[in-house]
């Protein structure tokens, strides 16, 4: 008889039929599509020296775009990695900057010293691609820039180097606003 518990006791109970699953998978609603396109370029780990030793966090540099032409690059520190990446997600979305797009490349080029970091980038031809390097080509990839070249001289800090690019992107101005620039066809009104 002892036999015939410990049998039925180690029994787990079988689902029947259409019985409902425990853990609800079928009736999580649909993902839908992110607005905007996140990239961490860096995850550094930061100390800060106190009376009992050191106390680690971490810093993430996160950039955001639509892949249009809007885009922006936040920093921001936090207690572990997700938190930190989430931070400086939050500040990239509030400091998004527009960017003038012609032919999928940008008007005309710009040259941007900020801090230590230079940045230069110009216009290319159709069909020439995104030429550029580590954090200037992850900024550029989530913009609806296709055709581009640029050169990141002097510090070779990656905050640094995002924010010099924004500010260059930011410096453009598009064809149309241009003194001597095309204008725009003005239909004359027929009486």
């Amino acid at each position: 008889m002892a036999e015939q518990q410990n049998a039925t006791s180690t029994r787990t109970p079988q689902p029947r039929g259409n019985a409902p699953r425990r853990d609800n998978r079928r009736e999580q609603a649909p993902v839908e599509p992110k607005q905007f396109e996140e990239l961490v370029i860096n995850i550094d780990r930061v100390a800060r020296v106190v009376k009992g030793g050191r106390r680690f966090r971490f810093k993430a540099l996160v950039v955001v775009g639509d892949r249009k032409n809007k885009v922006g690059v936040g920093v921001s520190k936090g207690a572990d990695v997700q938190a930190a990446i989430a931070k400086a997600t939050d500040v990239a979305k509030k400091n998004m900057i527009t960017i003038p797009i012609a032919n999928d490349t940008i008007p005309h080029d710009a040259e941007v010293k900020l801090s230590g970091a230079q940045v230069l980038i110009k216009p290319a031809a159709p069909g020439t691609g995104i030429i550029a390097g580590g954090v200037v080509r992850s900024i550029i990839g989530v913009t609806g820039i296709r055709n581009m070249l640029s050169k990141s001289l002097g510090s070779t800090n990656k905050v640094n180097i995002a924010y010099a690019t924004i500010e260059a992107l930011k410096s453009l101005v598009p064809k149309e606003e241009w003194l001597n620039g095309p204008k725009k066809a003005v239909k004359k009104e027929t009486k």
